[in-house]
């Protein structure tokens, strides 16, 4: 099994290697191929793939999607990545600022699966979907921003 899973992100040949050999993008992986090993109901991921290069994280992207369909799992994934929610996403859950964030606004993403990523992008909603992400995201920049900037006193409400 531990075979298996390493060979799907990559890292079969690097089996012996002790954790002090690997990089960080390697534990990453490593990271990945145990989530799937332990056959989770719920995946949970946290920025997984974060620390990769490009290549390798369009790569392990697909991989995931391919696990995803294979094994008919679930994914909760944290990503401040756009371009990576909505290709690998069914539905894109945008919080508002914390420290008391909620559900800001959901986008229901209607692209075919099984996935191909030329496919995505060649979708005639893509870029109209990108659009509504990104200007959300602005905004949220924009609220904390004048959230910092306001006096202290209009801050604190005096």
């Amino acid at each position: 099994m531990v075979e298996y899973y390493l060979s799907l992100v990559g890292l079969a040949d690097s089996m012996q290697k002790r954790p002090n050999e690997l990089s960080g993008g390697m534990r990453q992986r490593v990271g990945i191929a145990r989530a799937f090993a332990i056959s989770p109901k719920i995946l949970l991921l946290d920025e997984p793939f974060g620390m990769l290069d490009s290549l390798t994280r369009m790569e392990l992207q697909q991989v995931l999607l391919e696990l995803l369909d294979r094994d008919k799992k679930t994914a909760l994934m944290v990503t401040h990545d756009v371009d990576e929610a909505l290709f690998l996403s069914d539905r894109v859950v945008m919080m508002t600022n914390g420290p008391q964030a909620k559900v800001g606004d959901i986008l229901n993403v209607p692209f075919e699966r099984p996935r191909v990523r030329s496919d995505v992008l060649e979708h005639p909603k893509y870029y109209e979907m990108r659009e509504h992400l990104i200007t959300f995201l602005e905004d949220q920049d924009h609220e904390k921003k004048r959230a910092i900037e306001a006096p202290a006193s209009m801050a604190l409400g005096f």
